[in-house]
């Protein structure tokens, strides 16, 4: 086993337990505000750490910039829908009024 499929794996092993931690959060936890909360790294972080790992696997090349371009896109895009989606929870409770 080689060192780059041993980082590889770390890698792997890193995004996979923040996605699953993640996706466990959303089920468990109450109300929207929470649930963005835990959707946070797995937009941010567990996605990108997987995109990672599958670079480091493939090796120098043009396979290894295209999937680091894709775990930067990723790194991006899952942070402005987190934003996104918060945005559209406070407007939708905003148009509900209180609850009380």
């Amino acid at each position: 086993m080689t060192t780059r499929h041993v980082i590889a794996l770390a890698l792997l092993a890193a995004g996979c337990a923040v996605l699953v931690l993640s996706a466990a959060a959303l089920v468990l936890l109450p109300g929207p505000y929470r649930r963005l909360h835990a959707l946070s790294p797995a937009g941010a972080l567990g996605a990108p750490l997987v995109a990672l790992a599958l670079a480091v696997e493939t090796g120098p090349g043009r396979a290894a910039l295209k999937l680091l371009f894709v775990g930067l896109l990723l790194a991006a895009g899952g942070t402005v829908t987190t934003m996104a989606l918060g945005r559209l929870t406070v407007r939708m409770d905003e148009r509900r009024g209180p609850t009380a």
